[in-house]
């Protein structure tokens, strides 16, 4: 790689450290941005300047904001497979049928990524946003998942991750995880037991092509006081995994 090459590699990469400031924040003006990330204001206001032409910033008064050329990207990824486009009627179903949240997560870079979710009229309100990243060690879908994909593979995701304890009943050792993760493939669904959230409960499913790769999980959260051990334990994972299987299907025969 030559001294250009990483020249370019740089400048993306700051580039990059700009938007991802400018969607923390909101929005913000050259200086904040600057202090924030440790940079000239020279080099943040270049930055800008160029997403601005490109029309993916937009700039209200001196206060930069992500603009709408992101959703486009962002659709775009969201409907990339058909596989993808299939799972948000399921996520919808699952949502009116339980009247709680529902939602299918994907994983990529050993993270899982919610793709589609949706609400009941008695869901719970989580910052659980279209786009979040989460360890995948943490929740109902992203240890269904973990559960299916090689061991290889699982266990570089964890070596590379952790297993932070996002609340004080997340599992932090890798051999208890592991342990959790057969159960998982043995009885076909996970559970969620205040992971990820404190007060929220959650069961999950993976879903799979025909030769076993695992496409996503969908999930159905709700807090303790509705989400009993018969729910989590019975009825959301019958429930589950025929949606799961009729997603399979519709994805094999599309």
């Amino acid at each position: 790689m030559t001294g250009n090459d990483r020249g370019r590699t740089k400048t993306t990469a700051t580039t990059f450290r700009v938007i991802e400031a400018l969607s923390q924040r909101g929005g913000g003006r050259v200086t904040e941005l600057a202090d924030e990330l440790g940079l000239a204001k020279s080099t943040v206001h270049r930055h800008l300047s160029t997403l601005e032409d490109l029309e993916y910033v937009v700039n209200e008064g001196g206060t930069y904001r992500l603009g709408f050329r992101f959703l486009e990207l962002g659709e775009r990824t969201r409907t990339r497979s058909e596989a993808y486009q299939l799972a948000a009627q399921k996520v919808d179903d699952l949502a009116e049928e339980t009247d709680e949240r529902a939602q299918f997560i994907v994983h990529e870079h050993g993270k899982g990524v919610y793709v589609f979710r949706a609400t009941g009229e008695r869901a719970v309100q989580t910052d659980s946003e279209v786009g979040k990243r989460i360890p995948l060690h943490a929740t109902a879908a992203g240890k269904a998942i973990l559960a299916h994909l090689p061991r290889e593979r699982a266990s570089e995701i964890v070596d590379q991750h952790g297993l932070e304890a996002v609340t004080p009943n997340t599992v932090t050792e890798t051999e208890a995880l592991f342990d959790q993760l057969e159960t998982i493939r043995e009885r076909g669904y996970s559970i969620n037991n205040q992971e990820n959230i404190e007060g929220l409960r959650a069961v999950g499913v993976p879903v799979q092509y025909g030769n076993g790769t695992v496409i996503g999980a969908l999930s159905v959260s709700g807090p303790t006081h509705r989400f009993s051990d018969e729910l989590v334990e019975e009825t959301l994972p019958t429930l589950l995994l025929g949606a799961a299987n009729e997603l399979e299907l519709n994805i094999q025969y599309s």
